[in-house]
């Protein structure tokens, strides 16, 4: 039975990017994907990769180094990675405010950023509507992502380059750690043989460790998204992050204006779906519009349910249509993804459940951007 130094349980993001530190290392790596591809979070999210949604500090540090990561894949082959930065308009006073202390922050950790006046938004993007905007803060390092297609040449590049197996349609249904070596259970392969086993799970807590999750801090978040007919003759580079965002972001909620926000003319409905308006225009000229936030705990998740809630959609297309001047709004796909997260203070569940079995998930939101960065730290603390 052929035996490997390490086993990872799930091909998304963080599982893939494991996989490829622990191969830089040398190790013999085999990455087991429940299904055909990866089909949770790694495909179904906004597609942008943005340090500058974290503070200063821990996960910034890991958004920098996955965002120097993907540019360095992405000059030996296409993963869709580009190069257009992020932009966050203000739509008061108070944003642009913070806009200003923001980048006063970042620039103390060597984080460059740029401040557009009204009239430089609306040069650049003609499509924002000028009744909206004030101003915005532009970064124009940071890149974004083709999601439904990333992780796919992701996994060709590194199927070409390394000697990282992966194993598709491979439900791992049962792992025991036997002091010598790892025993993962299959529901079609049979038994694989590892020194050492990876679990990222995604959102699944019911097949492996389930009183473990069972009795976590983790939740599960259902977003709600869509995406309008390709429209080439808009111009919209870049990760576009509006006033709502500014009001729900790490980076902003650190700082010490963000206390002084006004609130009273936010729309509540939006802020009680988890609403806040991001736009990213894909390749085809179609322009992905988002986001909503519903949670349920790890153990009850299916509370979430399937069904797209259209009234849900209503606010993020009503608040969409005060950003920008579209000539059509003609949706052509609505969906919903999901991620599991911690509640509370903790950031990811990073837990070495035995000596030879470690199990991280829940990395919530941050896993496109941060879970480059992550994976190496996480590498080098299970192996040395």
């Amino acid at each position: 039975m052929k035996k490997y130094d390490l086993a990872i349980v799930g091909g998304g993001v963080l599982g893939t990017f494991h996989a490829y530190h622990a191969a830089l290392l040398g190790l013999k790596v085999i990455v087991l994907e429940k299904d055909l591809f990866p089909m949770e979070a790694s495909v179904r999210n906004f597609g942008q990769v943005v340090p500058s949604g974290f503070s200063v500090g821990r996960w910034h540090h890991y958004g920098r180094y996955s965002t120097q990561l993907y540019k360095s894949f992405q000059e030996k082959i296409d993963i869709g990675i580009r190069n257009n930065g992020s932009t966050y308009i203000a739509s008061t006073q108070d944003e642009l405010d913070l806009l200003h202390e923001l980048k006063t922050n970042f620039e103390a950790a060597d984080y460059h950023s740029v401040i557009l006046s009204k009239e430089e938004l609306l040069a650049k993007y003609p499509s924002v509507d000028s009744k909206y905007a004030l101003g915005a803060l532009s970064f124009p390092q940071e890149v974004s992502a083709e999601s439904r297609e990333m992780i796919h040449s992701l996994h060709a590049f590194l199927r070409e380059t390394t000697t990282i197996e992966f194993s598709y349609a491979t439900p791992v249904i049962g792992i025991e750690d036997k002091e010598t070596e790892v025993e993962l259970q299959t529901s079609n392969l049979g038994k694989i043989l590892a020194t050492k086993a990876i679990v990222c799970n995604g959102k699944d807590f019911r097949l492996l460790f389930p009183d473990l999750f069972s009795k976590s801090a983790i939740e599960v978040v259902k977003l709600g998204m869509m995406v309008t007919k390709p429209m080439p003759e808009v111009k919209l580079p870049g990760n576009i992050l509006t006033g709502l965002t500014i009001r729900r972001y790490e980076s902003f909620k650190a700082l010490e204006g963000y206390k002084n926000l006004n609130w009273e003319n936010v729309n509540q409905e939006a802020l009680k779906y988890g609403i806040h308006i991001l736009f990213k225009q894909r390749v085809d000229g179609s322009i992905v519009i988002g986001d909503s936030h519903l949670y349920a705990d790890a153990s009850q998740n299916e509370e979430l349910g399937f069904d797209i809630d259209m009234s849900i959609n209503h606010i993020i297309l009503d608040e969409a249509k005060k950003i920008l001047n579209l000539k059509n709004w003609d949706i052509q796909h609505y969906w919903n993804g999901y991620y599991s997260q911690m509640k509370g203070h903790e950031e990811i569940f990073d837990s070495q459940i035995t000596p030879n079995i470690k199990v991280v998930t829940a990395i919530g939101g941050k896993g496109m951007t941060a879970s480059a960065g992550f994976s190496k730290e996480s590498i080098d603390n299970f192996f040395f």
